[in-house]
């Protein structure tokens, strides 16, 4: 397995702004750190359950039909791109949610979140199975992904204020750089 590119697809993932790490940066702004790290914890529970649930899926799929194995790559690769896209051409200087943070909405978000669920789905079939698919490895890789992206939420809790200003203030090159690093990733899947 190419852990570089494994690594960088999983901390762009997690680290570059989406619907969880915007509404814990609205919540530190507006409420504080304290119900921050509520929602937060509430966010990376509902992370590890859903690279749980994808693990057993994909478990089963790969077992059952080796051949689907092609299909996840493709499918993957082509949402990294996506992804790529999306962040290349974002305006993050428009920050639109203001919720209250709370253990239950920071859980139920990420079932909501199309960029969690989607990230959960592809990260084990395009980086684990193809070279994993002992359990102690795939349950390994689920506590490190998840431990990746309760870092990046926390990294939103503690650094937000400067976070938010240096994106605001360097949009365009930030997202090139991470559409770029996104971009290698999934080329690296076939490789």
């Amino acid at each position: 397995m190419n852990i570089t590119s494994f690594l960088i697809y999983c901390i762009i993932v997690t680290f570059t702004p989406g619907p969880t790490n915007i509404v814990i940066l609205s919540t530190v702004h507006h409420f504080g750190t304290k119900k921050a790290m509520e929602y937060t914890y509430g966010a990376t529970i509902a992370f590890g359950i859903l690279l749980v649930i994808s693990a057993m899926l994909n478990t089963v799929l790969i077992e059952i039909i080796p051949k689907i194995l092609i299909v996840m790559q493709i499918i993957g690769s082509l949402y990294i791109f996506y992804l790529a896209y999306q962040i290349c051409k974002r305006d993050s200087s428009k920050p639109g949610i203001t919720e209250t943070g709370t253990f239950r909405s920071g859980f139920l978000m990420q079932f909501l979140n199309p960029k969690v669920v989607l990230f959960t789905m592809t990260v084990i079939p395009s980086f684990i199975m193809p070279y994993y698919t002992a359990m102690p490895a795939v349950t390994i890789s689920v506590f490190a992904i998840t431990l990746i992206g309760f870092l990046a939420f926390i990294t939103w809790v503690l650094f937000g204020t400067i976070f938010k200003k240096f994106l605001q203030n360097h949009s365009k090159i930030v997202n090139v750089m991470m559409a770029l690093f996104l971009a290698y990733s999934g080329i690296m899947i076939w490789l």
